[in-house]
């Protein structure tokens, strides 16, 4: 299964938070004949409700002791530069035709090996705390970004449902509604979109159900209103529109094993060792920058999580 991919990356220069959630003017950067433009715009549109869960929202949160503190992709291209195939397979789809999905109501189901089955709303999710996760993310077409992410952990969830011992996976689910998502209606992939973690992987401090980005409610095209993020595995991990979870004892089949198994494995760790088979996974470029930087093992996270593969083949368990 091939994924498209945008012949250029622009070049932009790092919004302060500040500036963004002042909701000021910021500059951004353009690359033009091998050099880098400063131009003006304005953030105003990029508040558009309806690119929201909920118009106005401010979220509530703290610091996260997990953040890294490298540099933060710009808002513009974190919401205009996106892998969602239920909108578009070219990486500018998802901002064109997500701006009409209404991402409330919303209700996530959460079930299988638990004692307390339960279907959360997600106003009842955003009281969970939530937390700023800066995380870094490695796509595996060789591009990467660093998002400041409102969620919580997903460990939060699972235990208050109480999971049972024989769950060995979690199982992801997004929405299905070929309606709502146009891109559903194109046979590229099996839909419903699905997604698997291992239970330890899941339960994980880092392992974030996200609700938001950039102090705001999470847009549509990110995944609106309810995303996984995994940030040391690749991210097409990251399932996005959540409906359910569900604890089961064999492992799931995620969309992408299912549809290039010898491609896309069910672990996805992020591992330079390990070369996509048309495609070296050794570097990697940042958004906004030119020049590619060395992928790194579980894409930097791996003093937390490398002791999850312990004894593991990870060329065999890619």
């Amino acid at each position: 299964m091939l994924i498209k991919k945008q012949g250029e990356i622009p070049s932009s220069e790092i919004t302060d938070k500040k500036v963004y959630l002042n909701r000021r003017a910021f500059i951004g950067g353009a690359a033009a004949a091998g050099a880098a433009i400063a131009v003006g715009f304005k953030a105003a549109g990029l508040f558009d409700p309806a690119l929201h869960a909920s118009a106005n929202a401010k979220l509530q949160f703290k610091p996260s002791s997990f953040s890294t503190n490298e540099k933060q992709t710009p808002l513009n291209d974190v919401t205009h530069y996106n892998n969602y195939y239920e909108f578009g397979t070219d990486k500018t789809d998802p901002a064109d035709e997500a701006k009409n999905f209404k991402p409330t109501p919303w209700k996530v189901k959460v079930e299988g090996l638990v004692k307390k089955a339960q279907t959360f709303d997600i106003d009842t999710l955003l009281k969970i705390p939530l937390e700023e996760r800066v995380y870094r993310m490695r796509c595996v077409e060789g591009w990467s970004m660093v998002i400041p992410w409102i969620g919580f952990p997903l460990s939060a969830l699972l235990n208050q449902v109480e999971v049972q011992p024989k769950a060995k996976f979690v199982e992801f689910t997004s929405l299905l509604d070929p309606n709502r998502m146009p891109g559903q209606r194109r046979a590229v992939l099996e839909w419903p979109y699905v997604e698997g973690l291992r239970l330890d992987e899941a339960m994980h401090p880092l392992t974030t159900m996200v609700v938001g980005l950039y102090g705001e409610t999470l847009p549509n095209q990110d995944g609106a209103p309810l995303r996984l993020v995994v940030p040391w595995k690749y991210g097409f991990k990251g399932i996005k529109a959540i409906v359910n979870i569900k604890l089961v004892e064999k492992q799931p089949t995620s969309t992408w094993t299912q549809a290039a198994s010898n491609e896309y494995g069910f672990y996805s760790n992020v591992n330079p060792n390990v070369d996509h088979p048309r495609w070296s996974q050794a570097k990697e470029r940042r958004i906004g920058e030119f020049f590619k930087r060395p992928t790194l093992m579980f894409n930097g996270y791996g003093d937390q999580v490398a002791s999850l593969y312990s004894g593991m083949d990870l060329k065999k368990n890619f």
